[in-house]
């Protein structure tokens, strides 16, 4: 067996198996290298350029987002100062206008205090004059009853009425100053 074995050299080379190898290797190293590895190559790339075109898009969408987001809470706040300025101006209009409804309520109120204050006076001008009338026809008839002749003279009769009159009030006063 050593004999066998000094024949036999693990470590020797064959040149013809060598060379078809060697061969072969580089046809299928030039086939992988011109056909494989750039097809490969390719989708690599595209899946790469994908991959980072997508983180690119997702970044520049939730920056988007994100602007749109504070665009929104802007115009929300903005809307509730809007709403707010509104409910003042409101108030503010409410109260002038119930002011101003007041204020037309009391002048009309004195305007109808004053013309009911008038015609009171106006009817009680009226009705004294009147009282006067009727006071001193009767006061008339009654004098000259008393004194036995007519006083038809109007000067005369006059004079009686406002002596009367006269007469008349001083006992009301007289009477009035009693009661108290």
């Amino acid at each position: 067996m050593v004999e066998l074995a000094a024949d036999y050299n693990i470590l020797r080379i064959d040149w013809v198996k060598f060379t078809f190898g060697a061969i072969a290797l580089a046809v299928v190293y030039f086939f992988v290298a011109r056909k494989a590895v750039p097809k490969v190559m390719a989708v690599l790339d595209e899946r790469h350029d994908a991959i980072e075109g997508g983180i690119e898009r997702a970044k520049r969408a939730e920056a988007e987002a994100e602007e749109i987001r504070q665009q929104y809470r802007e115009k929300l706040e903005e809307a509730h100062r809007e709403s707010a300025q509104e409910l003042e101006k409101a108030k503010e209009q409410r109260a002038a206008i119930i002011a101003e409804a007041r204020e037309e309520a009391q002048t009309e109120a004195r305007r109808i205090v004053e013309a009911a204050h008038a015609q009171i006076e106006a009817d009680r001008q009226q009705a004294m004059v009147q009282l006067r009338g009727e006071i001193g026809g009767l006061s008339a008839d009654l004098a000259g009853r008393i004194v036995g002749e007519t006083l038809s003279d109007s000067a005369t009769q006059s004079r009686v009425i406002d002596r009367f009159l006269e007469e008349l009030e001083q006992s009301e006063s007289t009477q009035q100053a009693e009661v108290r």
